[in-house]
């Protein structure tokens, strides 16, 4: 889901949006989509909110609607309509409907339904990602309340962690854990149920724990790998000094990894000291390597 209080280079804005930087700069000229403010080295910040409509607008443009047309309305009806069709059958609107009038019988029999017929990934990948980018982009415009986000957060956060703990008995154990002052589960928990589906059981202690309080659980547990999330980067900075000497910390053999736009500008950093950085790749890998003795 967006945050409201970042801001996003163009470079993040297309990766977000499947815009080119080229297409959104011609769109700012030609139409004025969106004014985007100006930093200090001249490089373009967009807020979650236009990051939001950038993205409505790619998915109905992509659906033969005229950006001309689009720019004409009202934002929020814009992200309505772009979020209200499912070309793949996946029932985003039902979903949708029931967190919007905070029914919560109905949102977790549907998320029910999903999970058993899809899988955890493919519930993660094809649920659970989409429907927190239509929430995310309702709530940064306003369109959606606080109660009804958090409803649909405990709900889906519920259901994979439900999904992770039947994990395979063969697999390598990684422990994972979101780093203190983080709060956001959904990303790290759609990637862990990848890494899931690679045969990695998981041990998710949760957001928002004490560095030295993952190293206690590695010590005990002595697992292939320990995974730490961060969104922020913010809370990331609040951290580095323990997760620079995290690493010489851990039980020989245990790799450390870290993921999440929180370690955007310390990359370098932290892959001198020892991290690995793409989790999804490194999951792959190190399971095939496992099951192959």
């Amino acid at each position: 889901m967006s945050e409201t209080g970042r801001t996003y280079e163009i470079q993040d804005v297309a990766a977000l949006t499947g815009l080119t930087p080229e297409r959104i700069r011609a769109w700012e000229r030609r139409y004025a989509v969106i004014r985007p403010e100006r930093q200090p080295n001249g490089y373009r910040a967009y807020t979650g909110a236009q990051v939001a409509l950038l993205r409505a607008y790619a998915k109905l443009v992509g659906r033969g609607a005229r950006i001309g047309d689009l720019v004409e309305r009202d934002p929020a009806d814009v992200v309505a309509e772009a979020n209200a069709w499912a070309p793949d059958g996946t029932p985003l609107g039902a979903l949708m409907g029931a967190i919007e009038a905070l029914d919560r019988d109905t949102l977790e029999s549907l998320i029910a339904q999903q999970l058993a017929l899809r899988g955890l990934k493919r519930f993660a990948d094809e649920i659970v990602g989409p429907l927190g980018e239509v929430i995310g982009d309702l709530w940064v415009l306003g369109r959606l309340p606080i109660s009804a986000e958090h409803l649909a957060s405990e709900v889906i956060v519920h259901a994979l962690k439900a999904g992770l703990r039947h994990g395979r008995s063969r697999g390598p154990l990684v422990v994972c854990a979101g780093l203190p002052g983080e709060r956001h589960e959904w990303g790290f928990l759609c990637t862990l149920a990848r890494v899931h589906d690679n045969g990695w059981r998981i041990q998710y202690l949760g957001p928002d724990l004490p560095l030295r309080e993952v190293v206690g659980a590695a010590w005990q547990l002595r697992p292939e790998a320990v995974a730490l999330s961060v969104s922020d980067p913010e809370t990331c900075a609040f951290s580095l000094d323990e997760l620079l000497s995290f690493p010489a910390s851990l039980p020989d053999g245990v790799t450390p990894v870290i993921g999440g736009r929180g370690i955007e500008g310390r990359a370098h950093v932290l892959t001198e000291v020892g991290f690995r950085l793409d989790f999804d790749a490194f999951g792959a890998d190190r399971a095939a390597a496992s099951f192959a003795h």
